[in-house]
């Protein structure tokens, strides 16, 4: 791959006013001030470009917005970049003006209506030829012009591919990034689902693990262990560990195995730098640093993996005044500068204040990635749901289907659709396998041939690929039943390998469609808790003034209602302790009650002042600034629900974030130097998977308190802290 373009070199237009945009409908005459309103009105309506006030109030307005768009050309979009909420243009718009001048050169005439007719029209080769001059805002624009069979036909037109040690986006193939997370990390648990996962096909586009705790030494062992698996089974694929992108460079530093380097992207610099700590700058480092030393050097021709989706900057509160999917494709645009072996799609993932239900969701997924593909981009989907949201099952198998038929590259293999880690629902190994049998697919070729020899799949003369006797049997792996079992009892919610077909049997299938509904019922359980350790709660209100408000604005659970806001005095604490019930209170329920003695007597113990508790309902994360400002307190950790998972147990998982303030000069300016971001005022780190089956809350209590005690001892939180510690004589991280 070619070193990425300096940020200096690459020609950006002067951005200009905000422009009137009116047309006629019928007898009504419809006007969008700027670029920006005129782009959120024309998408199809969505809970989060409703909540930024960026959608069409109906369809008629919405159609007009259409109409004005289809006549603008692509110059004018060229001509006119987004700026940001202090009219300048960002690294991340500015990355995406690096376009085929050529190609831009013989369509900046077109209207974005000729446009989509041209390359309906158009064979691949032009699609894709097209795709290369598009900036980000050029995409999202075309796409809310097309409808389902055109965000289809276009997307499969522009199928691309990439080579680690498989070959992964040929035509007829569709691959899978085998997901085996674990609340705990627990590695025989991470083994038990690598051998299912394995046993059903999948795993050839990537075996990726997101950790429970970003920490180098545990990311490390990790690493060390999926190699170690990867050589055992002899499965031609390649490994990552899905961590911020600084640990996985630590950890490439002292010698694991970094085959693949991942990050989650941003559509704009201040969600990238502030709550992603990210820049441009250290991801074009990340970059050429694995071209020199990546261990897949010398046989990847890329090795860079994003994940992107929908919402993400708008749940943050930057977003610039641009609409998702906007966003979503300036992440593309920053994607493309790094050529990268894979890009992975999780619309659905945050919940309903980004996607309410499933068309929301459908159709956002086939938007990015139509977006993704015309971009250049080789592009996986993961559409995905969480319980708090309206989104289904069902939902999510009528979006595989439509993304299979537009030549998705790959998708998850999460174990019966339940992330045990990260509580939400993705694509599985039954869904991968029953959408190759659908569509005539087949796994990657040196996959396949792998597959083939152990019995998993059996392959006629005729090249046609059908399951073999061995296909769903994780026991394949085992070198005795007792190591089966051993491996077995450390998953959680697993309910069986009985299939029909390449479908769960309905046993299986009952068993989780049950615990899903458990789970969701959850959600809608009230906080009751009034003291803890012989310690009674403040109790405080947020802005969100009931249920609905906080699943559907999480800004309102950032915020303490006025009246608490306005009373507050600063008392100087060491730590301040908020409970909330977040996405569960049945998590505040079993846990609280068990470690917040603990910590506290921990706490005492280290004569740390720690603040009377508070007790929040329809809190966020982010309610951690507004105590910490209010009370002054150094640290604010914030115990709080997490969105309940796939079976009863995992509905009770809570976790712990720590909000460090910056109130000291020279601590800021570190953090803000080791940052990028010179507006920095607080570090986060988090602890999660507080429950029975993951971090025991009786354990948990003592690892919060050491936690607390590094963050005050070195001054910092996150992946700065990390780093502190990783230097520490003696200490590792």
């Amino acid at each position: 791959m070619q070193k990425p373009r300096p940020l200096a070199d690459i020609s950006v237009p002067q951005p200009r006013p905000d422009e009137l945009y009116e047309t006629t409908v019928l007898d009504r005459r419809f006007r969008f001030k700027g670029l920006k309103a005129l782009l959120g009105a024309a998408d199809v309506d969505k809970a989060g470009d409703r909540i930024a006030g960026l959608a069409a109030p109906d369809e008629v307005t919405r159609e007009a917005a259409r109409q004005v768009l289809s006549g603008l050309t692509l110059q004018h979009l060229y001509d006119r970049p987004l700026t940001d909420d202090k009219g300048r243009v960002d690294s991340v718009m500015r990355v995406n003006y690096d376009i085929d001048r050529v190609a831009f050169e013989s369509i900046a005439s077109m209207t974005l209506g000729g446009l989509k007719d041209h390359l309906l029209r158009s064979a691949p080769p032009e699609v894709r030829r097209i795709g290369g001059a598009l900036t980000g805002v050029m995409a999202a624009a075309l796409v809310k012009l097309m409808d389902v069979h055109e965000l289809v036909l276009v997307a499969r037109k522009a199928k691309r591919s990439a080579k680690a040690r498989t070959l992964l986006g040929l035509p007829g193939t569709l691959s899978s990034r085998l997901q085996p997370n674990h609340p705990g990390d627990n590695l025989d648990g991470v083994t038990m689902l690598i051998y299912a996962g394995l046993s059903m096909g999948s795993g050839d586009q990537l075996i990726g693990v997101n950790p429970a705790i970003d920490t180098v030494e545990n990311v490390g062992g990790l690493l060390r262990h999926l190699d170690k698996l990867r050589r055992a089974t002899g499965a031609p694929t390649q490994i990552c560990v899905l961590s911020h992108v600084k640990t996985q460079l630590a950890c490439l530093e002292r010698g694991d195995p970094v085959e693949i380097l991942f990050q989650s992207l941003a559509g704009t610099d201040r969600t990238l730098t502030e709550e992603f700590d990210v820049t441009v700058d250290l991801l074009d480092r990340a970059c050429e640093t694995m071209a020199e030393r990546g261990p897949l050097r010398d046989v990847a021709e890329t090795w860079m993996y994003f994940e992107t989706g929908q919402g993400s900057e708008l749940t943050y509160g930057k977003h610039n005044g641009m609409d998702m999917a906007v966003c979503e494709a300036l992440c593309y645009g920053l994607a493309r500068r790094y050529d990268p072996f894979m890009v992975n799609n999780v619309t659905g993932f945050i919940g309903p204040e980004t996607h309410l239900d499933n068309v929301e969701m459908i159709v956002s997924n086939l938007q990015d990635h139509c977006m993704a593909k015309l971009m250049g981009l080789p592009m996986g989907m993961a559409p995905c749901y969480t319980l708090h949201s309206k989104i289904t099952l069902e939902g999510q198998q009528m979006a595989t289907q439509l993304l299979t038929a537009a030549g998705c590259n790959y998708y998850m293999d999460v174990h019966l659709h339940t992330d045990r880690m990260l509580a939400y629902f993705d694509t599985s190994g039954h869904d991968d396998q029953t959408l190759r049998e659908v569509h005539g697919l087949k796994p990657a070729p040196e996959f396949l041939g792998w597959a083939v020899e152990r019995g998993i799949f059996v392959q006629d003369e005729d090249g046609t690929v059908a399951r073999g006797p061995n296909w769903g049997n994780p026991r394949l792996f085992c070198s005795s039943d007792v190591e089966f079992q051993r491996l077995l009892e450390s998953v959680p919610a697993a309910y069986g390998f009985d299939s029909a077909g390449p479908r769960p049997a309905d046993r299986v299938s009952r068993t989780l469609r049950a615990n899903l509904a458990v789970g969701r019922e959850a959600i809608y359980a009230d906080l009751e808790i009034d003291a803890a350790g012989g310690i009674p709660f403040r109790r405080f209100r947020t802005a969100a003034t009931d249920r609905e408000a906080h699943l559907n604005d999480p800004e309102l659970g950032t915020r303490l209602a006025d009246e608490f806001r306005t009373h507050l005095a600063p008392e100087g604490c060491d730590v301040q302790i908020v409970v909330s019930d977040g996405l569960s209170a049945e998590a505040i329920h079993h846990n609280v009650p068990v470690l917040l003695p603990i910590l506290l007597d921990g706490l005492r113990s280290r004569e740390c002042k720690v603040g009377q508790p508070i007790v929040a309902p329809f809190g966020r994360v982010k309610l951690a600034e507004a105590v910490g400002d209010a009370l002054q307190a150094k640290l604010t950790l914030v115990l709080i629900g997490e969105r309940p998972g796939g079976d009863a147990l995992a509905s009770r998982s809570m976790s712990a974030y720590f909000a460090y303030r910056l109130d000291d000069p020279q601590v800021r300016a570190a953090a803000a130097q080791f940052s990028g971001n010179p507006e920095v005022r607080y570090e986060y780190s988090v602890i999660s998977n507080i429950y029975a089956g993951g971090l025991p809350p009786v354990e948990a209590g003592s690892v919060v308190a050491e936690k607390i005690f590094d963050i005050l001892a070195h001054k910092a939180a996150g992946n700065r802290l990390e780093s502190l510690l990783a230097r520490t004589v003696g200490g590792k991280a």
